[in-house]
């Protein structure tokens, strides 16, 4: 059997059969290291009457000073403070598995240091193994765990031994993305009379977005800043279950100097997160400076550059 976590009170079994309530295949687990990404968390899945999802740390969990080593795997409560009452507590028993594509079975871990279970509340949402599986058992070809650059995990969780339908979901990395770029011209800018102004729609990793301009500003910036965003143009149109990992970068062309003003960052977009963006982008006294070159003969142009690393799917 493969170097599995040998602490006490941890059982590792072989099953034939695959996780009850959910599996999840991950796929291009190399892209994962080279875009950064220190963990991927699942869409919530349902079972014992609750909501989680499993958190995957390819590269062990930094966190616990158990990064470079091992691979690390949890188990976490979704929605836990939204969902629970103060002082709730939830005790689940669990198994976390692990596909042998060779031996089309699967490894299972599981935590037996306590009868009752593990004990979920506000403050502790998170339970699993730091030291699931060393790095070299993972990624050994011979032991089958990681085929064609893709794994599979899954889960069974017991609250009160009730059992619920599993899902599953398919998260994949763009091995090769692509930087899409859309340019937005807006004239007459201090004609502009709405709260918030939109681009057209445009495209970007088979999903389509929209810059959204706050000219006065929105919530921290309202009345001193221009507000800036990038967003989904459609996010009714997505499953629940959907995710977009982007990075983005929204630039102001300053017209005369080519000195253009910008702001980067990356976030997993869904249909309940649908934009990311900065409150505080530009003050509006520097944008407006004559001499800036962001607003010229009452027009300015921002760019949005977008790149589609991964999404997950059902």
């Amino acid at each position: 059997m493969a170097d599995f976590n040998r602490e006490d009170g941890v059982s590792t079994s072989v099953s034939e059969t695959p996780p009850t309530h959910y599996t999840i295949k991950i796929q291009s687990l190399s892209l994962l290291k080279k875009n950064n990404i220190e963990k991927y968390t699942s869409p919530f899945f349902e079972a014992g009457g609750y909501k989680w999802k499993l958190v995957f740390h390819p590269n062990g969990n930094k966190n616990k000073n158990k990064a470079g080593k091992h691979v690390s795997v949890y188990l976490m409560m979704a929605e836990a403070t939204s969902i629970a009452p103060a002082g709730w507590e939830v005790h689940a028993v669990f198994r976390l598995f692990l596909l042998d594509h060779n031996n089309d079975n699967y490894l299972v871990l599981q935590d037996t240091s306590t009868e009752k279970g593990r004990r979920f509340h506000a403050t502790k949402v998170e339970w699993g193994f730091d030291r699931f599986m060393s790095q070299e058992a993972f990624n050994n070809p011979e032991n089958g765990y990681v085929v064609d650059d893709t794994c599979v995990l899954g889960a069974e969780v017991y609250v009160c031994q009730e059992k619920f339908r599993g899902r599953e979901d398919r998260f994949s990395m763009v091995k090769d993305p692509i930087a899409y770029k859309h340019t937005w011209k807006i004239n007459k800018f201090s004609a502009l009379t709405a709260d918030c102004e939109d681009s057209k729609t445009f495209m970007a990793g088979e999903h389509n977005w929209k810059i959204q301009l706050y000219p006065k500003g929105k919530g921290s910036g309202t009345g001193s800043y221009l507000s800036l965003y990038l967003a989904l143009a459609e996010p009714s149109s997505l499953s629940q279950s959907s995710q977009i990992y982007a990075d983005f970068t929204l630039r102001i062309l300053d017209q005369l100097n080519a000195k253009h003003y910008i702001g980067k960052a990356n976030y997993w977009f869904s249909g309940s997160q649908t934009f990311c963006g900065w409150p505080r982008y530009i003050s509006i006294g520097y944008f407006s400076m004559p001499g800036a070159g962001f607003l010229v003969k009452d027009a300015c142009v921002i760019e949005a550059e977008v790149t589609v690393h991964g999404t997950t799917t059902n």
